[in-house]
């Protein structure tokens, strides 16, 4: 503290105890007062100098938590064997609902069928919870790694530019970089140049044919169009949902299976036929 705040503080507090005093000042009077007014400096001294307390314009209000949504689990994992309730709604590995079950009758299960316990949804009363194997928990874990990739933020758009006239090994090349981006879930935008006004003719037919050379399923975004007043060809490439992969695959298994029953299938003899016709 200053001197000069010492002062005034000193001034002040003689004027305050002086204003409440009478005006006729007795000896014994003047001593108790000198008396009082030392004590009351001495005591703003002490907290002025030595005080540690925060005034209440400067005190800073705590901050407020967030309040978290308990639906939103980034990840799912095994409580243990430590149920923090008593009864419990249980559903089996197979999806059944087991209905409420005490928390030691669960655990009894898992031991009997080396399960564990997950939790689906503490909100509801009473809380749900999930018996689930190893395999299935990774198994989740994983598709909800996916899922949070698939949502981390906005796609990117690659520009692949090709002229008609291109080369098959160069063509082969750059159909590779577009496979690459597609890996990463990037979308590509392909645009098919005519290098020469003859070339102009069919170029998104041209295009759609590039794009059967490749070798990954993809999907369009937008389908090969004729741009530019006819001069250029464009198409935008993403890379295949997963229900289009599964359904794919489902084609494929059923062409395969029509495939090996034909070639089972006995060829129809003539023998008969002839037979008749020689007879005849």
């Amino acid at each position: 503290m200053s001197a000069g705040c010492v002062r005034w503080l000193l001034s002040h507090t003689v004027r305050a105890v002086c204003s409440s005093r009478p005006a006729y000042w007795t000896p014994t009077l003047r001593s108790t007062g000198l008396c009082e007014t030392r004590s009351v400096i001495a005591s703003s001294w002490r907290r002025s100098a030595f005080s540690t307390e925060v005034p209440e314009e400067q005190q800073v209000p705590p901050a407020k938590k967030k309040k978290q949504d308990p639906r939103a689990h980034a990840s799912i994992s095994s409580v243990g064997r430590k149920i923090p309730h008593r009864e419990i709604q249980v559903i089996s590995e197979a999806g059944e609902n087991l209905g409420l079950m005490h928390r030691a009758d669960v655990i009894r299960i898992m031991d009997e069928k080396d399960l564990k316990l997950v939790l689906l949804s503490e909100n509801k009363e009473p809380p749900v919870y999930r018996l689930m194997s190893g395999k299935q928990i990774h198994e989740e874990q994983l598709r909800l790694r996916e899922k949070n990739k698939s949502k981390a933020g906005p796609v990117q758009v690659k520009e692949l530019s090709i002229s008609a006239g291109i080369a098959s090994h160069d063509l082969s090349t750059k159909l590779k970089q577009a496979e690459i981006w597609l890996d990463k879930k990037h979308h590509v935008r392909l645009t098919l140049r005519a290098g020469r006004p003859q070339q102009a003719s069919n170029l998104d037919t041209a295009l759609e044919q590039m794009v059967e050379q490749m070798n990954m399923m993809v999907a369009f975004v937008s389908k090969p169009k004729v741009i530019r007043e006819g001069q250029a060809a464009m198409c935008i490439l993403r890379p295949p949902s997963a229900k289009e992969l599964s359904q794919k695959a489902k084609n494929k298994a059923e062409e395969s299976q029509s495939a090996a029953t034909q070639s089972k299938t006995p060829p129809v003899s003539n023998t008969d036929t002839t037979e008749e016709f020689v007879q005849k």
